[in-house]
Parts: structure tokens; sequence; C-alpha cells
């Protein structure tokens, strides 16, 4: 029973989800741009993935940032910064789950995120302005790209997602999870580490799988 134990435990380690543009495993990646370099010695993503990450409507997704005006630079860089944790991050096996769309087999769900990166995103981001809770439905795509639904009302992040945790755990159907757990302390998945000092979520990982 153990050796089996083990056997899940090391499936859920070190692994690229099913998804759109995920490599199928996980490997050194020496020209991965901007914010993604911090997985460059171990990734899921190409470093055209890369690329197209920082791009406002990349081909990725085509999906549109501005589409209640322009969002500001630094709230953008943690749009961007969990665009890169998705496609690049080989650490999150423990909250892969089925998904049922046409574009990707697998998702995440319930990662838990730290703290830290919660809350500064939603500091940064609390007056851009956006007309959904949750981005990955019922946008109007008509023009291939997506646009607020008939109706919507733009409005401030701050009215939209009241706290970081709404915000967290809403904007990604419950991508992520909001913890009281903090950088460093190995019990929650961060979206920004010094990539000199390591990659702290293999032990995330780890302590979850």
């Amino acid at each position: 029973a153990a050796a089996a134990v083990k056997v899940t435990r090391d499936s859920l380690l070190n692994i690229c989800m099913d998804a759109k543009h995920h490599k199928t495993e996980p490997g050194p990646e020496g020209q991965l741009y901007g914010q993604c370099v911090l997985w460059k010695d171990n990734a899921c993503c190409t470093a055209n993935t890369s690329m197209e990450a920082h791009q406002d409507q990349s081909y990725l997704y085509n999906f549109n940032w501005d589409h209640c005006g322009v969002m500001p630079e630094k709230c953008k860089r943690h749009f961007i910064q969990d665009t890169c944790l998705y496609e690049c991050s080989p650490n999150l096996g423990p909250w892969i789950d089925q998904a049922d769309t046409s574009w990707r087999k697998e998702r995440i769900r319930d990662v838990p995120l730290c703290q830290e990166d919660c809350e500064q995103w939603w500091e940064d981001c609390q007056d851009a302005v956006t007309c959904k809770v949750n981005w990955h439905k019922g946008w109007n795509w008509t023009t291939g790209t997506n646009q607020c639904p008939k109706g919507a009302m733009c409005q401030k992040f701050k009215f939209v997602f009241p706290t970081a945790a709404a915000l967290c755990e809403q904007i990604w159907s419950g991508s992520y999870r909001y913890t009281s757990h903090h950088r460093g302390s190995g019990r929650c998945i961060q979206m920004w580490f010094d990539p000199t000092e390591g990659n702290p979520n293999v032990a995330v990982a780890q302590y979850y799988a």
C-alpha cells in the first residue's frame, strides 16, 4: 500500500496539466521571457508562450485585459504573473482537476495562494475597472475577443471584489484559494519568488501531495 501511495504522490509532482499551451513534460527553457523567467530551470511553458503571456490580447486566449478601459500597469503585472504561474509551473499537480471545456482537458482548482500574493494583487488592482466577477465565462465573444456582456456595468475592482479573497477565489472560478499562510511557510503557492533561491513551490507541492 505504501508503494502505491508513493506512486500516486509522485504522479502529482513535477507535471504539466493537459491544457491548451502546456508542454507534455516540464524541462529547462533557457529563453523564457519577462516575468515568466522564474521558471526557466524547469517549465511547462515554451519561450513563445512566455512571450505571449505579456501581450495585451495575446493569441494564447484572445483575452483583453482592457475590456473596461486601460488596465494600470501595476495591476496588469499580477495578471501576467498569474498567467506565467498557470502556464509555466510544474508544481500545481495536487490541484489539477478535470475540465470539461473544448480548449483544455485539465484545470487547476483551489490552489492555496500565499496571503501576501493575494493581498498585493488586490491592492494594486483595486482601482482597475472590470464588468465581471468570473472572467472564465459569460463574455461576449462576437468580435473574437472578450467584451463585456450587454447590460454589465464597468466598476472598480474594489466594488466588484470587496476583499482580496473575493478577487483570488472568484476571478478564475475557484482556481485559487485565499489562505492566511505566508510566503516561505511551505504551505502556500507563491506567484512571485526569487529564482536565485530556488523555487519554493516544489516543497509546497510535496507537502500537499
